[in-house]
């Protein structure tokens, strides 16, 4: 523990020695600041500070785990434990448990992510009978969010004739009655979705002054990493919080903040001297992660933004290679040149899979790139498609167990009363709707405010409804003694969700009863860690909070597969080789980003960020044409693609003219070769033939772009027609023109 310092150099040493008062670390890529943060709470620690007394608030999940394992390791475990350290919304999350009753809430209030808010919103667009063309559930989610995020209740969006007159200009006028009752329900089954989780601890820590006071002096030091991707919400929450002691340290990078459409605000970052007048400015500036030529492109592009703070990142690591540009006729040809290359660096250096990296600036860019890296068997993973938790029979089981620690959970009731079925139809549903708005109790409560004597319902139904009552009543009695993975068990078994799926038959059926035993494996899972925790919560409430907070970006990364993601999902990542494609105007920028001086200086930070994730080589790529709806659209490249100095690029010709040239060169080859009188070939008696491009021996491995791996089988034709055999791993025999053949010799 004594020897921690040395590991930090002198402009990492400074914000980690640094006690008492306000800071801001100023930390650009690649530059340590997850060391920093590490290192500042050991030596809080080492100082005398009470572990209890330190609360760290990171973006993810993976982030709070790391700087974890890293102080345990130079700490002890025990010590590590005892620190109030993860997400934004995993922390605030554990303040409200305790705390909600003080706003309303029961303690055990349910967490809807973004799915479960949608699909509530979607049933009330469905009651109020709105055209689902003006009324997408998605759309008017991300309005509310928006507004959450900006302390516009309900009553306030009223109140305000400029925000009604926008939804009326855009053909929602009933947004406010839809937001309206999506409040009144949320609150009614106890549930908060994401945004919530933020809203309502500003909402205690203003309400409850008691309830403030025992927090600020809980968190006598606290600290935020990413502090350029804090939203109002957050920042008032942080700033409630640290205003007895003032002992707050951000670290953040201005140059990586990129997600305002999230509602992050760079001005939290950039007025932070403002709102802390006495703070202390640290910059960490050296970068150990990257290449010189890389590092000093990255700084070339962001200088054209104006709104920055000042720093001049650098680099001690060697010049390397200069970054690749690469031009590609359509966006097919991009996915096979990406594909090519990957194959070709990898055998020519012995590199893994896991070396590679493929960033896009939209998730569906994906598809050219996955159907070129499948033709040539490299193994992928897609970041950002179907999260695991998002899968039907995933949900399916997650509704049950939420049923049981909620009981007021409506969309849970709604997803799984008649699955399997159980003969509870929707014409019941939609009765035991108008039930409990009668008389105004939960869902699951009108079961037992059922009239038998009623006509509304017959007796069959009665009985089923009551059967499903039951089971859910038996299962919380049961989870209330046992543990999360012992109820989860049982309900998958009592339920025969596996014997339905099994009875399907199907191969999706077969996937699907898989992803149920991966999930209990994850049930599993979770009850190890909590045994290794002090005071570890085995409960079902416990693991259906932490799965709520589950995030996409903390998915790991596996050892050998490449990997291909959006830039946003790719921050705070780095790998050896990083390919971004799609480097075209209208795509990057996106059409949907170029109206302001602000949105475009969003979107170069974003290309920043994806620079700056390649540790060792870069290859940047557009294409002259791009297929969109249908129709081949002509493309123009990037304008960032101007900005990079041109002394760190090496501008390679891969465009119409270059092919063009080579398929002129191959002609005038073959007509030599035809004007000496060449025949049929006979393989036996002729080894080798000079192809323009390679010289191809029989027997011999080759690699082809489109169609990868094979062996030379045959070579036969003349003129024109001079064919070779091949039987490629991946696709079988074929028989290849040699006057068009992009044919490579693998050694």
């Amino acid at each position: 523990m004594n020897n921690y310092l040395e590991n930090l150099n002198e402009e990492q040493k400074l914000p980690v020695l640094h006690k008492d008062g306000p800071l801001i670390v100023i930390a650009g890529a690649g530059s340590g600041k997850t060391r920093v943060l590490t290192y500042r709470i050991v030596h809080l620690i080492n100082q005398g500070v009470d572990p209890f007394n330190i609360l760290a608030l990171t973006f993810t999940n993976k982030a709070a785990l790391e700087m974890k394992k890293r102080i345990s390791e130079i700490t002890s475990e025990s010590i590590s434990r005892n620190i109030w350290m993860g997400t934004f919304h995993s922390i605030f999350a554990r303040i409200l448990r305790s705390e909600a009753p003080l706003i309303g809430f029961p303690t055990n209030f349910t967490i809807y992510d973004t799915y479960d808010s949608e699909k509530l919103i979607s049933n009330i667009i469905k009651e109020f009978k709105l055209d689902k063309d003006h009324y997408k559930a998605k759309t008017i989610r991300n309005r509310i969010s928006t507004l959450k995020n900006n302390f516009i209740s309900v009553e306030s969006y009223f109140n305000n004739p400029e925000l009604i007159e926008i939804d009326k200009s855009s053909k929602r006028d009933q947004f406010g009655n839809i937001y309206n009752e999506y409040v009144k329900r949320c609150f009614k089954a106890c549930v908060m979705d994401f945004d919530d989780l933020l809203l309502k601890t500003n909402e205690l820590l203003k309400k409850s002054p008691e309830a403030l006071r025992k927090y600020q002096d809980k968190f006598k030091y606290i600290l935020v990493d990413e502090y350029q991707d804090t939203n109002y919400s957050q920042y008032l929450i942080v700033k409630a919080l640290a205003d007895r002691h003032e002992n707050l340290c951000v670290v953040g990078d201005d140059s990586q903040s990129i997600y305002s459409f999230r509602g992050a605000n760079i001005d939290n970052i950039l007025n932070f001297k403002k709102h802390y007048p006495d703070s202390k400015t640290y910059k960490l500036e050296q970068n150990y992660r990257s290449t010189k030529n890389i590092v000093q492109a990255a700084n070339s592009l962001i200088n054209h933004n104006i709104l920055k703070l000042d720093k001049t990142i650098w680099t001690n690591n060697t010049t390397g290679d200069k970054i690749i540009l690469n031009k590609s006729l359509s966006d097919s040809e991009e996915g096979r040149y990406v594909s090519s290359n990957i194959f070709e660096l990898k055998n020519n250096y012995q590199l893994k899979n896991s070396s590679f990296a493929v960033l896009y600036r939209t998730n569906a860019q994906s598809r050219s790139v996955e159907d070129a890296l499948r033709k040539i068997n490299i193994d992928y993973q897609v970041f950002g498609g179907l999260s695991f938790y998002q899968r039907k029979e995933v949900k399916d089981v997650l509704a049950y167990l939420r049923l049981i620690e909620n009981l007021n959970d409506e969309e849970s009731l709604r997803r799984i009363i008649n699955f399997p079925p159980r003969g509870i139809g929707q014409t019941t549903l939609d009765k035991l709707v108008i039930l409990s708005k009668d008389k105004d109790v939960s869902l699951f409560e009108s079961i037992s405010e059922i009239d038998r004597n009623s006509k509304m319902f017959n007796s069959r139904t009665i009985e089923k409804l009551e059967n499903f009552k039951n089971l859910i009543l038996s299962f919380k009695i049961y989870s209330s003694k046992n543990n999360a993975y012992e109820t989860s068990n049982l309900v998958v078994h009592q339920t025969k969700l596996v014997d339905f799926y099994r009875n399907d038959g199907t191969l999706e059926s077969m996937n699907r009863i898989e992803n149920i035993e991966e999930l209990l494996n994850g049930v599993n899972d979770f009850i190890d860690q909590q045994l290794e925790i002090y005071e570890g919560d085995n409960s079902l409430s416990k693991y259906l909070q932490d799965v709520a907070l589950y995030s996409e970006t903390d998915k790991e990364i596996k050892s050998e597969k490449v990997s291909l993601m959006s830039i946003h999902m790719a921050k705070g990542l780095e790998f050896p080789i990083v390919y971004v494609v799609g480097l075209e105007e209208n795509l990057f920028p996106s059409i949907m980003s170029i109206n302001s001086r602000e949105e475009i200086e969003e979107e170069r930070r974003l290309f920043y960020v994806a620079m700056t994730r390649a540790k060792e080589k870069l290859i940047l790529s557009h294409c002259e044409q791009r297929f969109k709806w249908g129709n081949i659209i002509d493309c123009e490249p990037s304008r960032f693609l101007s900005e990079i100095d041109t002394n760190y690029i090496n501008n390679i010709n891969n465009n119409r003219s270059y092919v063009r040239q080579k398929i002129d060169e191959n002609k005038l080859r073959i007509k030599k070769l035809s004007s000496r009188n060449l025949k049929k070939i006979n393989p036996n008696s002729i080894s080798k033939i000079k192809n323009p491009l390679v010289n191809i021996n029989l027997n011999e491995k080759v690699y082809h772009e489109r169609f990868g791996e094979g062996i030379v089988e045959d070579i036969e034709g003349e003129g024109d027609n001079i064919r070779a055999k091949i039987n490629f791993k991946a696709s079988g025999e074929k028989k290849i023109l040699l006057k068009f053949a992009k044919l490579k010799i693998i050694k």
